[in-house]
């Protein structure tokens, strides 16, 4: 039997590409555009995002997390400046390398230590890392809708229960 957290991480690359084939709908000037809003635009919520699982494959690849948060917030300004389309890619790139490494796990269950600089030490499984990096996704996707609507335009269902039905 597959072990949950793999469908669960097969969620949030399902909810990434939902949101980002609707943000290629709209007019390209929403991307960039700022708002008064917990971020400032969409493109760096959806930059947020990424930088956040990139930090946390890092982690579950083995990194400690200042490596994994060094790495990751290199590429913080280059991912904001890009388009939506260059940004599908490097997210389309990132759920592949996720699969292939939680594929790999011989033991989803197996703890790491995690030393987070603001927060201290946790030792935490690699399946509730996954699912925290799913719960990170959501809570920022559902800004990214509030966002929208905020510059007149509707964003898309994405919730687990609508993926769950697409994919039965």
């Amino acid at each position: 039997m597959t072990h949950p957290v793999l469908k669960m991480y097969d969620y949030h690359a399902w909810a990434n590409r939902v949101i980002i084939d609707r943000l290629k709908e709209l007019p390209e000037d929403i991307y960039h555009k700022e708002i008064q809003s917990g971020f400032s635009s969409v493109s760096k919520v959806l930059s947020h995002i990424y930088i956040v699982d990139c930090t946390w494959f890092g982690v579950i690849s083995g990194k400690s997390m200042s490596e994994a948060m060094t790495s990751a917030n290199e590429l913080s300004e280059q991912v904001e400046t890009k388009n939506i389309d260059e940004v599908e890619k490097l997210y389309l790139d990132l759920s592949e390398r996720y699969n292939a490494l939680l594929n790999s796990q011989e033991n989803l269950e197996r703890v790491i230590s995690v030393n987070n600089p603001y927060a201290g030490l946790l030792e935490t499984s690699v399946s509730e890392t996954v699912l925290h990096v799913v719960t990170h996704g959501s809570y920022h996707r559902g800004n990214i809708a509030t966002m929208l609507r905020q510059m007149g335009h509707t964003s898309v269902m994405q919730d687990y229960g609508l993926y769950l039905y697409q994919n039965r």
